[in-house]
């Protein structure tokens, strides 16, 4: 079996993070998205994989490589124009060869990881095998409708969802899903939709198998995924510490100090992941925070949130809260008078500031 990642995509709901880096690359617990499922591909045995990928692909061959560090190979697959998942499948049918092949979007994670699907898949042999999971907001959403068990229908983002089963962003194919991308015509989005396609499968009394997801699932398109995503990893990472923690400081809960990391005069409070070389002085970093390589926190409080590699925090008057914070960037407080907030934003940018009753 071979894998196919798809890594296309302009990321426009994550601007302006994605307007200088590909969103498979933002972190989660300070591992870009991407590597999880590379990693949950090699878990189960699949070790040839296909990277589809856009204009972001010089970013994402820099970091992934040739994929030797997990085992793997990899593969990179140019999509021109991202015109729809089922179109970015259709580009690899070379790739594929004929095989039978495992499709995971790039910007998804998935808590229980694939080697159970993959392991049911060779067991049974369907056409085609879907992952699925109860949601809140099916219409944002493929949605699939089962009957007796079955896969009736399946239907990409409808405006009235027949069911809450959305497509978890996980598929497991036989080479016959190409003969179904080659007649489906593109939706009301103008794109090659992967439920279309799966949906010609059931059409032509193929065998479409459905799977409930038992753990969770993120697709992480939004900041708020992002950062959900975030708190969700880090549940479940070990404490270890490789880094420097002086007296004055206090460390509870899980906490992941990364090595060359240094703590003075702060409390850390887990779950966290603190990067190698970041520097945290006479700062609080509070739960379900990442704290990316190399930055720096100093007199500054933060939780709920992802500090990408190189940041700066200083002298910060309140608390940051649930925010996601890029790579290099720098936030400080204006020194002498007047005192005012200045800000450089570039497009799609989003700044909160909120104090108890209307005032500082």
């Amino acid at each position: 079996m071979k894998g196919l990642i798809l890594s296309g995509g302009t990321g426009s709901r994550l601007r302006p993070l994605t307007h200088t880096s590909a969103k498979q690359l933002i972190p989660v617990a300070n591992k870009p998205v991407l590597f999880y499922a590379i990693e949950a591909l090699v878990e189960a045995g699949v070790t040839d994989i296909g990277l589809v990928v856009g204009e972001t692909r010089k970013d994402i061959q820099a970091a992934a490589g040739d994929g030797a560090r997990w085992g793997a190979r990899l593969t990179y697959i140019p999509q021109s124009t991202p015109l729809g998942l089922a179109h970015a499948v259709g580009v690899a049918r070379e790739f594929l060869a004929g095989e039978p092949f495992i499709v995971y979007l790039g910007d998804n994670l998935v808590s229980e990881g694939v080697k159970n699907l993959v392991s049911r898949f060779e067991q049974t042999a369907p056409d085609a095998l879907i992952l699925l999971s109860r949601v809140d907001e099916p219409q944002r959403f493929g949605v699939a409708e089962l009957r007796d068990g079955k896969v009736v229908r399946l239907v990409e983002k409808p405006k009235v969802p027949a069911s809450d089963l959305a497509l978890v962003g996980v598929y497991l194919f036989r080479s016959r899903i190409f003969e179904a991308i080659e007649v489906i015509e593109p939706s009301w989005r103008n794109e090659l939709e992967i439920t279309d396609a799966i949906q010609k499968l059931v059409d032509w009394g193929g065998h479409v198998e459905p799977h409930m997801l038992t753990g969770w699932w993120k697709d992480t398109g939004k900041p708020e995924d992002i950062l959900e995503a975030n708190r969700l990893v880090l549940e479940t990472l070990e404490s270890s510490v490789a880094g420097t923690i002086d007296g004055c400081s206090q460390v509870t809960g899980r906490a992941v100090i990364e090595t060359g990391a240094t703590i003075t005069g702060s409390v850390i409070r887990g779950p966290v992941i603190i990067g190698a070389g970041a520097v945290i002085e006479d700062s609080y970093v509070g739960p379900f925070t990442s704290i990316g390589p190399g930055a720096r926190i100093v007199g500054t409080e933060i939780e709920y949130s992802v500090v990408m590699a190189g940041s700066t925090l200083t002298s910060i008057p309140g608390r940051i809260d649930r925010s996601l914070i890029g790579r290099d960037a720098v936030i400080g407080e204006t020194a002498g008078l007047p005192r005012a907030f200045r800000f450089v934003l570039g497009d799609n940018c989003r700044a909160e500031i909120g104090w108890k009753g209307g005032r500082r």
